[in-house]
């Protein structure tokens, strides 16, 4: 179920993610535009992320206790958060364009969305958290959904170089 009581490891995790989207969403890339989203992706994605903050906030259960075999997914969610902070270097250093924010990173496909949703869904198999796991599902269904449609919808419109 849980164990009730504030996650370091949660909070970590969450200004890894915030500081970066706070940065790009004031300088948002040349012909972004999310005016055409998927209303049921963008559900989907907005619920996943109130789960997600929740659950990593209020749950100790992320935080590590014990060097155990089960150990090996906090380190493994670990290690994609700080991809998904190379990637956001990799962005702003290359002039925060649509081709940097959407192409792929370590062969990585839409590595803004994924890394994150992959880090949060591990860290939730890691503390045998379901709520966490549940929520990162659905955030997944929502972010990762919304990207890929962004870059076909490029695609589609001749922006060939993702």
């Amino acid at each position: 179920m849980g164990n009730f009581g504030f996650s370091y490891i949660g909070l970590i995790y969450l200004l890894m993610l915030w500081i970066p989207n706070i940065m790009w969403a004031r300088r948002k890339p040349d012909g972004y535009d999310p005016s055409d989203e998927n209303k049921v992706l963008l559900g989907f994605e907005r619920i996943g992320q109130a789960l997600c903050v929740g659950s990593m906030l209020l749950f100790s259960d992320i935080n590590p206790y014990a060097w155990e075999p089960w150990i090996a997914w906090f380190i493994v969610s670990a290690i994609l958060m700080v991809l998904y902070e190379l990637f956001w270097i990799r962005y702003f250093r290359n002039g925060r364009t649509l081709r940097g924010f959407y192409r792929p990173f370590l062969r990585i496909p839409v590595p803004g969305a994924l890394l994150p949703v992959a880090a949060f869904l591990l860290l939730g198999i890691y503390g045998r958290l379901i709520w966490l796991i549940g929520s990162s599902i659905i955030l997944g269904v929502g972010h990762v959904g919304i990207h890929v449609q962004h870059i076909k919808r490029l695609k589609k419109n001749g922006f060939t170089h993702i």
